[in-house]
């Protein structure tokens, strides 16, 4: 919204065609390709740019730029697992599920460290594992919910053929008679920024805030669905640049502990940390970013972060 008014009160500076998403579902990875399906590019002009930001940890004021691959392909799967319940005392009776799960747990670990090249990187998380209702119990099944994360598509395939491979395998191993369900409940693409446009728009920001403010962290493991914007009805793919504001308060920033920026990286609240809170400030930084990404596309005017300015004072 910033962004808007900043460029209408500016418009004399610049020539084209500006449209505003505001992307919803970005967490389930759901929204970017709803919209598409739903006629995005068919009831809006077809951009010949996409610029997207979005905040992270980090001290306020910065702005994180990575050409290239930024942010990682990914998959969310559930998995039941089947067994044969019946009470605690009696496991001789049962095929238990819980330790079945246990046991995929543990071997899904070895994916990673056994199966992908150290120079190749992705992740496996199992971050939900639910069974039973009573301690003397053993149930009839056990749900596990997991995140795979993966540089590339490729990569992202290998992990879940062997995701399927250890899954079954320790169902067998274990006795269980039915076949797990496995299932990908979602997945999104690797996020990979045009080079041409990266340049543009952090050497934009150079001018605007000066170097020490831009940052490049590398590539990370989370997942966006941003890019599936790219892509028109047609199949043409839409060059992006996808960058980060980091927003942690610097008074917590400063007292993080660790001797290195990365060190104090991993010390302050994370996205989806109870504790994470934006310091404000990245509000107007982000109007100021966005705008001048804008301006470095559509700008006439070589100094093209004057109308942001002008815009601001008028």
């Amino acid at each position: 919204m910033g962004t808007a008014q900043a460029l209408a009160r500016g418009r004399r500076h610049w020539s084209g065609t500006v449209v505003l998403v505001a992307q919803p579902a970005e967490e389930t990875g759901e929204g970017a390709l709803a919209m598409r399906d739903d006629g995005l590019h068919e009831r809006f002009p077809v951009p010949d740019v996409l610029l997207a930001q979005h905040i992270s940890a980090g001290p306020v004021g910065l702005v994180a730029h990575v050409a290239g691959p930024v942010l990682a392909a990914s998959a969310s799967i559930d998995v039941v697992v089947h067994g044969r319940g019946g009470h605690g005392s009696r496991p001789d009776t049962t095929t238990d599920p819980v330790v079945i799960g246990a046991a995929i747990v543990g071997r899904l670990q070895t994916i990673v460290a056994r199966e992908i090249a150290p120079r190749e990187t992705a992740v496996v998380t199992v971050g939900r594992f639910h069974a039973g209702t009573a301690g003397n119990i053993i149930p009839a099944t056990a749900e596990l919910g997991l995140t795979v994360r993966a540089a590339s598509r490729d990569i992202q395939e290998r992990i879940l053929a062997a995701v399927h491979r250890i899954v079954r395998a320790e169902c067998e191993a274990g006795g269980a008679t039915t076949e797990p369900d496995i299932r990908v409940v979602k997945s999104m693409p690797a996020t990979v920024n045009d080079a041409r446009v990266a340049r543009s728009v952090a050497d934009i920001h150079t001018r605007m805030f000066g170097s020490t403010r831009i940052v490049d962290p590398g590539p990370a493991m989370g997942s966006e669905d941003f890019s599936e914007l790219a892509l028109t009805p047609d199949g043409r793919a839409i060059p992006y640049h996808y960058w980060f504001l980091p927003s942690t308060p610097l008074a917590v920033w400063d007292v993080a502990p660790g001797q290195s920026p990365m060190a104090k990286f991993g010390n302050v609240p994370s996205a989806h940390s109870p504790d994470f809170a934006p310091d404000s400030a990245v509000l107007d930084h982000g109007v100021a970013a966005m705008t001048g990404a804008v301006l470095a596309e559509l700008a006439a005017d070589p100094e093209k972060t004057r109308p942001y300015r002008r815009a601001r004072r008028s």
